[in-house]
């Protein structure tokens, strides 16, 4: 019903902030991605929308990129997961590293995220499968199986994802497992 704001940002609230459209204001919740992403207070802001309609609430929630949406979207198909969890999921991790991890399968990733226990995080693996990368597959980063093994191998090693993921990134496409981690772990080490 309601897919775009596009107004004066007057509050910001982590999760939630105030967008005033011509003297309409507009409570929207937003994921931590995208509230880092804002301009300041009394700037212009767009944002794409999704509502929500409770027999209790109505609810809007705002994305910075079609990408957050369409994911958030995908995220409350899946039973058990509500927009507050989709929400606190696209928080945690991003567009990208939800991308990544259904596509590795990676449970641990998930269960990192504040209110994500094991079986649903292995529901999300599950129902997502197939769904992010072909919606995402020219936008989301490729990782074929040696990047997939570097990655393995420097969160074994004591990294977090984020760095490891940042240090694959330097890497060529191509690279061998083997030389692969010797570099990352040569860019990590500086």
């Amino acid at each position: 019903m309601i897919g775009r704001l596009s107004g004066t940002l007057v509050e910001k609230m982590p999760p939630e902030v105030l967008v005033d459209c011509h003297g309409v204001g507009y409570e929207v919740q937003v994921p931590m991605s995208t509230f880092y992403n804002m301009p300041s207070v009394g700037e212009t802001i767009t944002l794409l929308t999704q509502f929500i309609v409770r027999e209790d609430a109505q609810l809007l929630y705002g994305f910075g990129t079609a990408e957050e949406r369409q994911t958030f979207r995908e995220l409350i198909k899946i039973t058990g997961v509500g927009p507050r969890t989709a929400l606190s999921i696209l928080s945690g991790m991003g567009v990208t590293d939800l991308a990544q991890a259904v596509s590795l399968q990676e449970a641990g990733r998930l269960v990192k995220v504040p209110g994500i226990g094991k079986k649903t995080a292995e529901r999300l693996l599950l129902e997502l499968k197939g769904k992010l990368g072909a919606d995402m597959g020219a936008r989301t980063a490729a990782v074929n199986d040696a990047q997939a093994d570097i990655l393995q191998a420097l969160v074994a090693l004591g990294y977090s994802d984020k760095d490891a993921a940042a240090a694959l990134k330097l890497l060529p496409a191509d690279i061998s497992v083997t030389d692969g981690i010797k570099q990352a772990l040569k860019a990590l080490a500086k």
